[in-house]
């Protein structure tokens, strides 16, 4: 989130328009023509930076000033802040055709690496990976030790193997393992030399120092990310970087990599016993590169877990012992992945791990590399890893779900694993309630992560409670804040509203006779049964205006849009019929919170007649609920929608062509209750407690009630009576006013239409009620036969008064 200041700066460069960017364009293109490249074009490229990045879309530059930002780039001597500014705004065009850059001429490494980044950002430009790649091999391979910095090459080399994996040759893959064998192990144990500090600075003074633990303690193994330093030496910074880079190198120069796999592999013998690498360097210098690379990686990470134990001074340290573990499980999944002999050298070391870490909040974050490790090699190694997992989803969301890295992380982690989890899924899907957490404490960063993993977590004999679940997702959202507010003050206090002041909400939710429902509404996992919460929603209703508590209500309909993609794909017919009750239930019991319920009434809606086209004979064999649902004229102005959707669904499906079940008599019972519907919304006058009644639900009422006289034609003069009486109404200059004037209109047209159609009986049945073939393609594209020329000759008879002679 940026500041006040931040948005303003961004909005201005947004808002500027070609002519002025081209203006702006001409002054920096005068600027970088002068000798003399001062503060004034450090300044400007600057702007122009903030100008082409600020949008998403790509901003055109003038080719004169392109041009010179490519020279000022390529320049020899240069200020290298200027260099860096002019890399970014070429990197933020691209892809662009008028580049001209070149890794030939450049000067140093640092110049390269900027060059290489501009390259490298083009789109899927193979020829261009592969220069790139060859100049910095070059480099390496030239590199003498009192030569220019690696530093920067590095990242280069990374994103050229992530981009185009297969771009290095055999001999390059192994110079390279070479290279990063030597900066893992071998850095240095001394500290850097410090900068002089003049004239009288002593050579006693930049003596440097043994590096340090983090705990202040002198080092007496080699040289990690997490030994600590006043300054550090050329190889100790290749030592992170080479670190930083490790785990996608692997993963690129392994067996399932596109590089070239070592032909020797270990036997499970061999991997039970100890590197002996750390005692006997020439013998493991024996060892092919990449074989080699492995073990001093493995070495590497065994070294972190042991620095992870020590008590670091400083916040900063602590907080780089977390990432390095986490980096360092990754790591060695891989290794064991590609060579199992470590599997059985990593076990007892992860297991310790595992036991000292399960405990401590702080570092629940490294939980998640280590579950993945648990689930990729449990099986192999024969470890129960189920106590991992129940500890993972069961306290980790419960107690930590207002953390917004660990909830991205977790979810990534979901995401990612599924293809692990095998016959551990139902761990998964049982744990919903408690994933549904994470999303409803942070359902705006959470909400696309949540959609692409709904249809792993639902299950049919779930669904049900994941859709109530999903319904009363801004009340957990509430409950949760309560929960938070009613814990001890955390160290770390969370962010939530402080200008919300809920004092009867805290006696409720620590109120014994609401305990069951908060306890439920809380609960860690998916429990078979379900709960009204209708009371939780009327004590919560003073939350329902907390900013999370909107946020998360306006993420709701695209997750149930995501939830009923993927429940129709298993969903049989019993467990239709069940999402259909309990969307006729729960349309009339939400959370108020503004503009909720009208757009998940939209979301049911739709998915009502989805699931009625799925399945037809639901409207036969729920007969009696969806009469009960129609009953309440009240829920007519509050559930518009809803009620729209259940009247067409009974007009559409309602018919022996979809269930031979249906008869005379049902068909009866729903004419009489539309009826007695339409004549309350049309008699009632709209008022402060009784809104007006949408022209939608009229006419969608009306069209129903001839559907169903056109199929007991007993009712035709009945339904003729009620639509002459409708066209009427609608004339009246009283129905503008709950209607409006178009509302009137599109009511009098409707009813017009319909009463012409049924002057021919046979033909409304015909256009009211189609047969399956008349339904098909091939009947609406056949010029001869097609339903619009039918309806065209029936009402052109039916203005013309003529019955059925022609006119």
């Amino acid at each position: 989130m940026f500041t006040a200041g931040a948005e303003s700066l961004l909005q201005q460069a947004r808002e500027i328009q070609a002519e002025e960017l081209r203006k702006f364009c001409s002054r920096v293109s005068k600027l970088l023509r002068e000798e003399d490249l001062g503060p004034d074009a450090v300044d400007c490229l600057r702007r122009l930076f903030l100008i082409v990045s600020a949008t998403k879309y790509n901003r055109r530059l003038d080719k004169t000033c392109v041009d010179l930002l490519q020279a000022t780039l390529c320049l020899p001597v240069c200020p290298e802040p200027l260099q860096v500014l002019c890399a970014a705004i070429l990197r933020e065009m691209s892809p662009s055709d008028s580049l001209t850059l070149s890794c030939d001429h450049t000067q140093s490494t640092r110049q390269l690496s900027l060059v290489a980044s501009v390259l490298l950002a083009q789109d899927d430009r193979t020829e261009e990976v592969r220069t790139v790649a060859q100049h910095i091999l070059r480099a390496l391979e030239s590199r003498q030790p009192e030569g220019p910095s690696l530093r920067h090459l590095l990242p280069v080399i990374s994103k050229v193997v992530g981009l185009s994996p297969g771009v290095l040759q055999e001999d390059q893959t192994t110079l390279l393992s070479k290279r990063l064998t030597d900066w893992l192990r071998y850095a240095s144990v001394q500290q850097g030399l410090p900068h002089s500090s003049g004239f009288f600075s002593t050579a006693r003074a930049r003596q440097p120092g043994p590096i340090t633990e983090v705990d202040g303690a002198v080092a007496t193994d080699f040289f990690t990310v997490l030994s600590t330093g006043h300054h550090f030496t050329e190889d100790q910074w290749l030592n992170v970087q080479a670190f930083s880079m490790l785990r996608a190198w692997l993963q690129h120069s392994g067996p399932e990599g596109p590089g070239a796999p070592d032909t020797d592999d270990k036997s499970e013998l061999e991997g039970s016993t100890l590197s002996v690498i750390s005692a006997t360097s020439a013998a493991g210098r024996l060892l092919p590169p990449r074989e080699r690379l492995r073990e001093v990686a493995f070495e590497y990470c065994q070294r972190l877990i042991e620095q992870s134990t020590r008590r670091a001074l400083r916040k900063g340290d602590s907080d780089l012992q977390k990432a390095c573990l986490v980096e360092a499980v990754l790591v060695l999944d891989v290794l064991c992945r590609q060579d199992p002999s470590f599997l059985y050298r990593t076990l007892s070391c992860l297991k310790a791990l595992h036991g000292r870490l399960s405990g401590d909040p702080a570092c629940v974050r490294v939980l998640l590399p280590l579950a993945r490790f648990f689930l990729t090699h449990g099986e192999a190694a024969a470890v129960d890893s189920e106590a991992v997992y129940q500890h993972l989803f069961t306290r980790v969301p419960a107690e930590l779900f207002h953390s917004p890295m660990l909830a991205f992380e977790f979810v990534q982690f979901c995401r990612d694993n599924l293809h692990l989890f095998g016959g551990n899924l139902s761990i998964l899907t049982l744990s919903f309630p408690n994933l549904f957490k994470f999303l409803a404490w942070n359902s705006p960063a959470l909400t696309a992560e949540f959609v692409a993993l709904l249809p792993a977590l639902v299950d049919a004999s779930t669904a049900v409670e994941m859709l109530h679940a999903l319904l009363d997702l801004p009340c957990l959202t509430a409950a949760l804040d309560l929960q938070l507010r009613s814990w001890p003050a955390p160290s770390e206090r969370p962010l939530w509203d402080t200008s919300l002041r809920s004092p009867s909400c805290l006696e409720a939710f620590r109120d014994p006779q609401f305990q069951g429902l908060f306890r439920h509404l809380l609960r860690p996992k998916a429990s078979g049964t379900t709960e009204r919460l209708a009371p939780l929603h009327q004590l919560l209703q003073p939350m329902a205006s907390c900013a999370r508590v909107a946020q998360c209500a306006e993420a709701v309909p695209t997750l149930l849009h995501a939830f009923f993609s993927a429940v129709t794909q298993i969903a049989s017919g019993a467990l239709t019929n069940q999402l259909v009750l309990l969307l006729l239930e729960r349309s009339d019991s939400l959370y108020r919170v503004p503009q909720f319920e009208a757009r998940v009434h939209r979301v049911l809606s739709s998915q009502f007649l989805a699931l009625c086209k799925l399945k037809p004979s639901l409207v036969v064999e729920l007969a009696r609920h969806l009469l009960e649902f129609l009953g309440s004229v009240s829920g007519v102005h509050s559930r518009a929608s809803m009620v729209t959707g259940v009247v067409w669904a009974v007009g559409e499906y309602l018919s022996v062509t979809y269930d031979r079940r249906c008869t005379v008599e049902q068909i009866n019972k729903f004419f009489e209750a539309l009826e007695a519907l339409l004549f309350e919304v049309t008699q009632s006058r709209p008022s402060a407690a009784l809104p007006k009644c949408p022209p939608q639900v009229v006419t969608v009422l009306m069209t129903t009630l001839t559907k169903l006289a056109s199929r007991s034609q007993d009712l035709i003069p009945r339904v003729s009576l009620l639509l002459s009486k409708m066209r009427t109404l609608a004339q009246s200059p009283a129905a503008s006013s709950p209607h409006g004037d178009e509302g009137a209109e599109a009511i009098h047209t409707r009813a017009t239409e319909l009463l012409n159609l049924l002057k021919m009986p046979s033909v409304a049945q015909f256009v009211l009620t189609p047969s399956t073939e008349v339904c098909s393609p091939r009947y609406h594209r056949d010029v001869n036969t097609a339903l619009p020329l039918a309806l065209r000759t029936v009402s052109r008879l039916v203005e013309k008064e003529a019955g059925l002679l022609p006119g």
